[in-house]
């Protein structure tokens, strides 16, 4: 009487081998977009601390200064230069906007920017060309 020799048969193995490669496919092409979002992921978390690098450098600088600059251009489309903004060219530019604001809109015009009032300034940091910003009201 033979022995059967233990084991997979050569049917049974082409069956495994073949579910294996059917199941892979979709494992690795979500692992594919999941590579492809970490980076995107990170490109937009390095912006955003850039952000608030800018914001912070800026806010570190005295309101006399910053009122005074507001001043110089009065309308808030306006981009602040250097030493606030980044030299154009510049990688992932940083861009600061800074105005006068209008808290209390006692003019009623529903316009922050027009009417007003002392001792408010509006900063806006932005990555040029990209759709995110930081933006803060600065009080004296």
């Amino acid at each position: 009487m033979k022995t059967r020799q233990a084991g997979f048969s050569y049917v049974e193995l082409l069956v495994a081998t073949l579910l294996i490669v059917v199941l892979l496919v979709p494992a690795l092409e979500a692992m594919q977009s999941g590579i492809q979002g970490s980076g995107i992921h990170t490109e937009l978390a390095q912006n955003q601390y850039r952000m608030i690098a800018k914001m912070e450098q800026t806010l570190a600088l005295s309101f006399s200064e910053l009122l005074e600059q507001a001043d110089l251009v009065a309308d808030s489309t306006v981009l602040i230069p250097a030493p606030y903004s980044d030299t154009a060219g510049t990688e992932s530019r940083r861009l600061v906007f800074l105005a006068r604001y209008d808290g209390d809109n006692a003019d009623a015009d529903d316009n922050p920017f027009s009417g007003t009032d002392a001792g408010l300034l509006w900063l806006r940091v932005t990555i040029e060309n990209s759709p995110r910003s930081l933006e803060t009201v600065i009080v004296e």
